[in-house]
């Protein structure tokens, strides 16, 4: 990425087989979200795009419950503002979600990651 650009970076996450995780936006308030986040500084997060859910009813809701199973996308948009030093850096990253099967439900993780980057 350049200074004064924006790069957008996929993430790809993959979840076990018989698991899936409440969406982004979850159909009941008291749901967990699956959030990303980042402490990007000094480069900006100029939006997360996370895909949509996928409605499955379960058991356990009178209504249908916003999730995602299997492999999903979700893409950050970074920027590179004026006088950024430049060179090579890692961007730590967090995902919060909490992991289900149609029976229950984990305690809610968060995962830690590094995104690296290059500013040029």
């Amino acid at each position: 990425m350049r200074t004064g650009e924006t790069a957008s970076a996929r993430l790809r996450f993959v979840l076990a087989p018989g698991y899936h995780t409440n969406s982004s936006k979850p159909n009941d308030e008291y749901l967990i979200p699956l959030r990303l986040s980042w402490d990007a500084a000094p480069l900006v997060v100029e939006g997360i795009e996370y895909p949509k859910g996928k409605d499955e009813k379960y058991a356990f809701s009178d209504k249908p419950v916003s999730v995602y199973s299997g492999s999903f996308e979700v893409t950050t948009r970074l920027k590179a503002p004026a006088g950024v030093p430049l060179g090579p850096r890692n961007v730590p990253g967090k995902l919060r979600y909490q992991a289900c099967t149609t029976n229950m439900c984990m305690p809610p993780k968060t995962l830690t990651f590094q995104l690296p980057v290059e500013v040029r």
